[in-house]
């Protein structure tokens, strides 16, 4: 059978099963049963899916993963977090689109533990939109900044999308969540341009508002107390890892002892807290692994019919620049990201798209970078864009999809600049 309609019928599977709302990770081990039933030899090469789905998680690669939700669950049980939200809050005094500024770091903050930019929607629109409205700020600039930057986080680290495309990808965990760094401070910085410009060039977007003066002291105990502690966390997860002093795995597990450490400081560290992190923590990361376990049996398929190579060499024999061709998959990435969830589509992309990436001799590192900020991107484009219906869904019922769309627009622009940016200089995403 030819590459092309064994990778269509894979695909055809996939795309049926998902409609009738089965979970991503059961749809792909339906389709591996499938697959390893009909290519392999019936049920006696059944025990080899289960030898395959075991091989696909039992590596120390995989610890970040826990590491990371964990670490995430420890810092907002405890209220460290935001204590030092609070505590930035209070120097941003009468900064144009102050909420807003506030509103980007939280949305990082969030995303980085929840790895759903659509929850993480949802949740600041109920938290941000009404004070917003309170405050006087164009629905225009409230909307935007909700939406636009949910879903930063999947590039800065400690990432647990990045880990997860490292994983499902085949690339080095470590040099996955450390090439993101630049990228990630990058297209922050561009978000917070565009929030604070937008504001200066035209004050009414975002009215000022009496602020309640705080002395200095106060503001430079609060920053000790509940700000710098947090640069500990830092170093831990990603310090060590740019010292090469320790391995991804061994970063996260001391970011967690880290962040333990300073919730016992700040007397948060109780039974309650402590069961209440174990069991999310658990029940994500059981989750996660059932589907980076579905995707590698899905890659070993994919390359015992021959599916992979072949469309890796139809790519390169095509009679067009290389560039074209990852500008495709890029964009094959971001029409994908606005109809399934991250983790699908990483599933269904990376498999197929690293080794094309690596026969065309680009660095497959800097392509995921892409990919993160393309299915980012997905997510808050119209028409079909999770985060937008999820904005619709928690914004008062006199706000439009029309006006959301609108919204979202300029910040579409930025990813598209960082992803520009990022390609004319590749060299950024270092590590």
């Amino acid at each position: 059978m030819e590459w092309w309609l064994v990778l269509l019928i894979i695909f055809a599977g996939l795309i049926i099963l998902m409609a009738t709302g089965l979970p991503v990770a059961f749809t792909f081990m339906t389709v591996n049963v499938i697959g390893v039933f009909i290519l392999l030899g019936g049920i006696s090469a059944l025990p080899h899916l289960a030898n395959s789905l075991w091989g696909g998680i039992a590596s120390f690669v995989f610890l970040p993963i826990p590491m990371f939700v964990l670490l995430g669950d420890i810092l907002f049980n405890s209220g460290i977090a935001m204590r030092a939200i609070d505590e930035i809050d209070k120097w941003l005094g009468r900064l144009p689109g102050r909420l807003g500024v506030v509103t980007l770091g939280v949305s990082t903050f969030l995303s980085v533990m929840s790895g759903n930019s659509t929850a993480t929607t949802a949740l600041l629109g109920q938290a941000f939109l009404p004070e917003m409205d309170k405050r006087g700020y164009n629905r225009s600039l409230s909307i935007g900044a909700i939406t636009g930057t949910s879903g930063l986080a999947m590039i800065i680290p400690p990432s647990m999308t990045s880990v997860i495309l490292a994983s499902i990808a085949g690339l080095s965990v470590g040099n996955m969540l450390i090439g993101g760094i630049v990228p990630g401070i990058l297209l922050a910085v561009i978000l917070l341009c565009y929030i604070l410009g937008r504001c200066l060039i035209n004050p009414s977007l975002a009215p000022a508002y009496e602020v309640k003066k705080i002395p200095l002291k106060v503001k430079l105990g609060g920053t000790a107390k509940y700000i710098l502690p947090l640069f500990l966390i830092v170093f831990a997860v990603t310090g060590l890892m740019l010292l090469g002093l320790a391995t991804p795995s061994e970063s996260a597990a001391v970011g967690v002892i880290a962040g333990a450490i300073l919730a016992a400081a700040y007397g948060s560290l109780n039974w309650k807290m402590i069961t209440s992190s174990l069991k999310s923590t658990t029940v994500v990361t059981v989750m996660i692994l059932m589907i980076v376990a579905g995707s590698k049996s899905f890659s070993e398929i994919l390359a015992y019919t021959g599916a992979a190579r072949g469309l890796g060499n139809w790519a390169v024999n095509l009679p067009v620049p290389p560039i074209l061709l990852i500008i495709i998959m890029l964009l094959v990435v971001g029409v994908l990201g606005m109809f399934m969830g991250v983790v699908a589509l990483l599933m269904i992309t990376m498999p197929i798209f690293v080794p094309v990436v690596t026969i065309l001799n680009f660095d497959p590192i800097w392509f995921g970078i892409l990919v993160l900020i393309m299915t980012e991107m997905a997510a808050i484009t119209p028409p079909f864009g999770a985060v937008l219906f999820a904005m619709k869904g928690v914004a008062p019922p006199d706000v439009t999809l029309a006006q959301i769309i609108r919204a979202v627009v300029p910040y579409i622009i930025c990813d598209l600049v960082v992803i520009a940016i990022l390609m004319v200089f590749p060299f950024l995403v270092w590590y």
